[in-house]
């Protein structure tokens, strides 16, 4: 007499009792702020040593920080966001962020 072939009991999956989230992430900008301290050229080399902007385009991210008071240099996730200003705060800028709403 051969061997008897094992049975499988069927395996019971508990359904979430809420729906789950399926909304989008909404993204995470970063904010530079105008401060009294930084100089012109040091705020555009800052944006392009972290960011790798251009020299033009770092040039008018700056002038929006020191003409308007503020500037989004960056956007994505949460944690990306929360990367890149602690590398701002690292250089001296004041930066923030926020999701994009």
């Amino acid at each position: 007499m051969g061997a008897a072939t094992p049975t499988l009991a069927p395996v019971e999956v508990d359904r979430p009792e809420a729906e789950e989230d399926v909304t989008p992430d909404i993204p995470w900008i970063v904010i530079v702020w105008d401060d009294p301290v930084n100089l012109m050229t040091y705020v555009v080399m800052v944006f392009q040593k972290l960011f790798g902007f251009s020299r033009a385009e770092a040039t008018r991210l700056m002038l929006d920080v020191h003409y308007r008071g503020k500037a989004v240099v960056s956007s994505g996730t949460r944690e990306k966001a929360e990367f890149d200003v602690a590398r701002l705060h690292a250089h001296g800028l004041w930066a923030t962020m926020q999701q994009d709403r």
